[in-house]
């Protein structure tokens, strides 16, 4: 009998001053079973940090096919395509090929490795930005985890606050790539 994706509930408080964004979200994630309370708050994260309208979550790891969170227009056009963690690069430049924008944000100890190995063959996707999250603030995320979250996202001049009954986490992203 296979698993099943696990639900979490989450009510998300988005504050963006730099973007002037501010909604309040109803978010059901579904979590697979292979996935971390450390990814699925990474995705959390990422939501709040590009959301508008027509943001949402995909089917990701259940669908190799599509990201993580996409922005679609009213066409059905992607705007914007997010994956987390390391990808391959016939991933990414497939990616590009598909959307307006792509972010990839990769989490955990082994960004430093996977990014030396791949950056020389990325440098031509123009709409490609690769964000890091610092190891010890992506294991500050998972510990903000639970089924049922009130969450807070704050940003202003660049710095990132995500808060629940749980803590506090400050986020520092490094920008690995721009877009050209």
């Amino acid at each position: 009998m296979a698993l099943r994706a696990t639900i979490y509930k989450a009510d998300l408080q988005i504050a963006d001053m730099d973007r002037h964004y501010y909604a309040d979200h109803a978010l059901t994630l579904a979590r697979h079973p292979s996935e971390t309370d450390e990814r699925m708050m990474v995705r959390v994260l990422v939501y709040a940090l590009a959301a508008e309208e027509g943001i949402a979550f995909t089917r990701g790891l259940s669908e190799v096919s599509e990201p993580e969170i996409w922005v679609r227009d009213l066409s059905g056009e992607i705007r914007l395509w997010i994956d987390l963690g390391q990808p391959d690069e016939t991933r990414i430049r497939k990616a590009c090929s598909r959307a307006d924008q792509v972010w990839v944000v990769c989490y955990g100890s082994a960004c430093d490795v996977w990014w030396r190995q791949i950056a020389d063959k990325l440098g031509r996707h123009g709409n490609l930005t690769v964000f890091q999250v610092p190891a010890e603030t992506s294991r500050e995320l998972a510990a903000l985890a639970t089924r049922s979250m009130r969450l807070q996202c704050m940003v202003q001049d660049g710095e990132i606050t995500l808060s629940s009954d749980e803590g506090s986490v400050a986020v520092r992203l490094t920008r690995l790539k721009q877009p050209a």
